[in-house]
């Protein structure tokens, strides 16, 4: 019999040739401006089709084979999360990580907790490398000459090319791999000409040099800052971009953390940090002094010659004369803490390496807080090997060159002459995965594959290796570099199998692949701390450093903690996270201090034109306290010319250096150009301008005497005397029975990173604006780091105008506060009293709600926060051609998660404390009939801070972390910012220690700084 029934649902097949269904979209499914015969193709890309690469590639995560969905994975469930531990390793940086997929597409990257190295943490870089794997810029296929080519073709040109050449060069930034480097033997084995040429854009060549000249050892040892009472930081950004940030600032913390869950111990280590600019670790350190980098050689002579003094040595060496503030304090705490101190250095100057050897030698540290028993492997490159090469390719004597996912043309000092001597070469083939700066230039583009698409391995430290692994097949017609070099070598090219025969023959003992693959990391640390007998020419060195000469205002170029050297300048994420110090996004800028600005007639909101020898570059200024007099600091990484549509911005200022082993210069002219520039900011004020419910802070000295030192509890006066605020309130409050979800964050250990910023961004699906709507205060964080500055003005009471106007200027050299604010989940919140349509509520568990679909974006609760931390959607960022920096293509929409709703237009967003993964949680601990145990619930901010500054859980658990840190007997610290509005926060933090002697610290001003950027 005929069928009769109604068919109520059709299949997208027959949708899609419906023509009243096409016509009518835009109704049904509130697509805007369709015009013409767009409405088919907007409906196909409504339903999905414009990412059909993507979609085919999630279908097969782990595999190496694309199948259907229709044969749905067998360790795939619908809402039901995969993680896959893999691990990121670029340029020297490192990471283990973990994964997270759903239904085979990446949407989160978490730190790999059982990483002796990284112990979780996550940096914002590695955060932000999940969006790079959508970057819709990148190349689609393999090239020829800036055409697409395929894989054929190219093996079989470049085949032909390498077997003709006698004279190959691989060049790379510094390889983690073991496995690839023995990929590079067996291609030199095919082509024994070859030579392997390694460079890092921040060098530590001069460390490599400095340690075999006074150790007898051309590494870098592991450097123990956990064990060190006293460090001392010299040029050397270690808890931001130097070396192993991630494990520096972990190991930083545990000698700064004065709370413990046994209550809280009585010292901390002391920080000296000596530099040009003010960086994030010099934010963070007790002493800070300056200097100029022409200066930085004496500096070390001279601490060098104290210590020996204060040590009774006679031996001395010739140095400079130098005026640097802590010079001498320093120098007597590093004696009192003999065998327990550190001092390390940024320089890439062997002779002044092989000065802080000396020191380090002296006070007895190597063995104790340095070893070289674990040598490291985060920089391996070679200057003089790299200038060699240089050399070579413009004498033409290099027939055949390969860039090995690397792009020195851009990010290497020189950059211009491989440029130019690339003509001269007979093939050249970059492994690229964009047509960056220097795979443009090249003859082939051999399209490589992002590393979550890859099987790979790393090994950072000595007896440390961890596994990197495929999360989703590859998107575009890509190929893994290793692939490539075993193609071109004619070996097999099966590189998963050539990896696993790897490690089962050189790596692993006893331990399977599969258990390898399935932690990600593989360990077995030497167990023991290895010293090393000092044998360097320190008068040697010292004469050389003396003649170090310099004339006029002299340039710094850094590393920021953002964007690092470059390499990952497309990417959204982190263009508009603010740097830590400067709160500046999307640009780099020439900073100056007041003073100098002042003596060149310059102010924030010009445009100069910054001139070295020949070469020149315009940017904007900015004023930034702790700044050395004299200097201009510029950050690299910016300036790109061939990263794609968001990263060709700033100015390239690697392009004004002549010597690849020094990223400074002298001589420097200031000419000012333009004038009415804004930066894109996202802090504008400097201080807390005597607000001393903002940020509390004390010195260890005082900490010891009173627990509560530095706290400020507001009281009123009433009949029965002075009380807390806390019984006067419009509410009855909110009974919570079951759960109270609270954070406690403490200063002590914040450094200000960012990771927690972007992890938030990536977690919650937060748009990124652009510039312009930055600088207009419309950016989107839930999540922002603000930033303090001490100031010299009177800090009593009754100011006048001019008061309070002076204390709005931070000090030449300030102490510096970070401090993350996010929603703080008032119990009396003020947004809930005047919301007209109840869009933000409060629940049952102490969290303060938003439902999106209600809020008609009045803006009475973003006015009404006493915190400023709503944000407004101006826009329909996600989508719209003019802000097309993130979700606005179909790539791009692959990573958003899919358990967080995306805000459109018109509504107001803040953080929800990740309400998602608490619920999800909550489910899992249902299913199983128990309840959430602490620690097994996490916001993804707590989950990858390095240094775990963030602790989250349930309150109402008399046994969880946060609650034994609230409640015990010893500690006091616990504050809540504004704390006499009584509001009522669920959010905590700790009260800033410093350990700085307490006369010092009291002849000095506190804090004056008002947090919010003024939206």
């Amino acid at each position: 019999m005929e069928n009769t029934n109604k068919r109520y649902w059709k299949g997208i097949e027959e949708l899609k040739n419906d023509i009243d269904v096409v016509k009518n979209a835009d109704k049904e499914f509130n697509l805007e401006g369709l015009e013409g015969g767009t409405y088919r193709r907007d409906f196909l890309k409504m339903l999905g089709f414009g990412v059909a690469a993507v979609s085919l590639a999630a279908c097969d995560a782990p595999v190496r084979k694309t199948i259907p969905y229709l044969n749905k994975p067998e360790e795939v469930e619908p809402g039901i999360p995969n993680y896959y531990a893999s691990t990121f390793a670029q340029a020297g940086q490192y990471c283990s990580i973990l994964v997270k997929t759903r239904e085979g597409r990446p949407v989160k990257i978490e730190g790999n907790k059982l990483s002796g190295v990284t112990k979780g943490g996550v940096s914002a870089a590695v955060h932000a490398s999940l969006l790079s794997l959508y970057d819709n810029e990148k190349l689609k296929s393999p090239t020829k000459g800036g055409k697409d080519i395929t894989w054929d073709i190219l093996d079989k040109e470049v085949t032909k090319g390498l077997s003709s050449s006698s004279n190959i060069r691989i060049v790379s930034n510094t390889i983690l791999s073991p496995t690839t480097k023995a990929v590079i033997a067996d291609f030199k084995s095919k082509y024994p000409s070859t030579q392997h040429v390694s460079y890092d854009t921040n060098s530590a060549s001069g460390l490599i040099a400095a340690n075999a000249s006074s150790f007898g050892k051309a590494a870098i040892p592991s450097y123990l800052f956990n064990k060190a009472n006293v460090i001392v930081g010299i040029n050397c950004d270690f808890l931001g971009t130097w070396l192993s940030p991630i494990e520096y600032a972990s190991q930083w913390a545990e000698g700064r953390r004065l709370s413990s869950e046994k209550g809280g111990k009585k010292t901390m280590s002391r920080h000296f940090q000596f530099e040009t600019g003010m960086s994030v670790t010099g934010a963070n350190a007790d002493y800070r002094g300056m200097f100029k980098p022409s200066e930085e050689g004496a500096f070390v002579a001279a601490l060098y010659n104290k210590v020996a003094s204060l040590l009774g040595s006679t031996s001395s060496v010739s140095a400079s004369k130098v005026s640097t503030e802590y010079l001498d304090k320093c120098a007597s705490d590093l004696v009192k803490a003999k065998g327990t101190g550190l001092v390390v250095c940024g320089s890439n100057n062997p002779n002044v390496q092989t000065l802080v050897n000396g020191i380090n030698s002296l006070l007895g540290n190597i063995g104790s807080t340095i070893d070289f028993g674990t040598t490291v492997n985060y920089k391996q490159g070679n200057d003089a090997e790299m200038a060699q090469f240089v050399k070579d390719l413009n004498s033409g004597l290099v027939d055949a060159v390969i860039f090995l996912n690397s792009n020195p043309v851009y990010d290497f000092v020189g950059g211009s002459a491989i440029s130019s001597g690339l003509k001269k070469a007979k093939l050249s083939v970059a492994i690229s995965e964009r047509a960056d700066e220097t795979a443009s230039q090249c003859q082939y583009v051999a399209l490589s594959a992002h590393y979550l698409e890859s099987w790979g391995d790393a090994s950072p430290k000595t007896g440390y290796y961890s596994l990197t692994q495929p999360v989703i097949s590859n998107i575009f017609s890509s190929r893994q570099a290793e692939s490539s070099l075993l193609t071109w070598a004619g070996a097999a090219s099966d590189y998963q199998a050539y990896l696993k025969n790897y490690w089962n023959s050189n790596i692993l003992n006893g331990k399977t692949w599969v258990q390898a693959l399935h932690d990600g990391v593989y360990e077995a640390p030497n167990a023991n701390i290895v010293g090393a007998s000092f044998a360097g020419n320190l008068a040697a060195a010292a004469a050389a450093i003396s003649s170090t000469k310099s004339t006029g205002i002299e340039l710094s170029v850094f590393e920021s903690v953002t964007l690092g050297t470059g390499l990952q300048a497309n990417n959204p994420w982190l263009l508009e996270t603010p740097d830590p110090v400067s709160k500046v996004t999307w640009e780099n800028t020439a900073a100056f201090s007041a003073k100098t600005a002042e003596e060149l007639h310059i102010a924030q909101g010009d445009i100069i034109k910054l001139t070295v020898g020949s070469k020149s570059v315009e940017l904007p200024v900015l004023i930034q306290p702790g700044q050395a007099h004299g200097t201009v600091s510029v950050a690299m990484g910016f300036g790109r010319t061939a990263a794609g549509k968001a990263g060709n911005t700033g100015a390239d200022i690697l392009a004004l250096l002549s010597n690849p082993s020094t990223l400074s210069a002298s001589g420097v002219t200031i000419e000012k150009v333009n004038s009415g520039y804004t930066l894109a900011q996202t802090q504008t004020h400097e201080t807390v301008m005597g607000r001393q419910a903002v940020v509390q802070e004390s010195v260890l000295g005082e900490y010891v005497k009173n627990v509560k030192a530095g706290r400020f509890e507001p009281m009123i006066t009433t009949s029965e005397g002075l009380k807390k605020p806390y019984s006067i309130t419009l509410w009855n409050g909110h009974e919570k029975k079951n759960h109270s979800w609270g954070m406690v964050i403490d200063l002590n250990t914040c450094t200000g990173c960012a990771s927690c910023l972007v992890s938030c961004q990536s977690e919650n699906n937060v748009s990124v604006v652009g510039k312009a709507e930055v600088a207009r205060a419309r950016e989107m964080h839930w999540l922002r780091i603000d930033r303090y500055y001490s100031s010299d003005a009177p800090h009593e009471e009754g100011y006048s105008v001019d008061g309070f106007k002076a204390m709005e200027i931070a000090s030449e050299n300030p102490e510096v506060v970070f401090q993350p604010m996010m929603c703080q989940h008032c119990s009396n919140a003020p947004c809930e009293t005047v919301c007209p349509v109840l869009a933000t509520t409060h629940s049952s568990e102490g969290l303060n709600q938003m439902t999106y679909n209600r809020c008609v974006g009045t803006r009475y609760c973003a006015n009404n926060c006493p915190y400023k931390v709503r944000r407004f959607n101006w826009f329909k960022y996600f989508d719209n051609d003019n802000f097309d920096y993130h979700f606005n293509n179909e790539l791009g929409r692959m990573v958003i998660n899919p358990d967080v709703t995306v805000r459109s237009r018109g509504v107001i967003e803040k953080c929800s404390m990740c309400v998602q993964r608490i619920q999800s949680g909550k489910l899992t601990a249902k299913r199983e009939k128990r309840r959430p145990v602490d620690g097994e619930i996490e916001t993804a901010c707590s989950q990858s801070c390095p240094t775990n500054a963030i602790t989250f859980g349930d309150m109402l658990d008399p046994e969880s972390k946060i609650s034994r840190l609230l409640k015990a007997e010893d500690e006091g610290r616990a504050f809540q910012v504004l704390e006499e509005i009584n509001v009522r926060p669920q959010v905590s933090y700790l009260v800033k220690i410093r350990n700085k002697d307490e006369s010092i610290a009291k002849a000095e001003v506190a804090h004056t700084a008002p947090a919010e950027h003024a939206h």
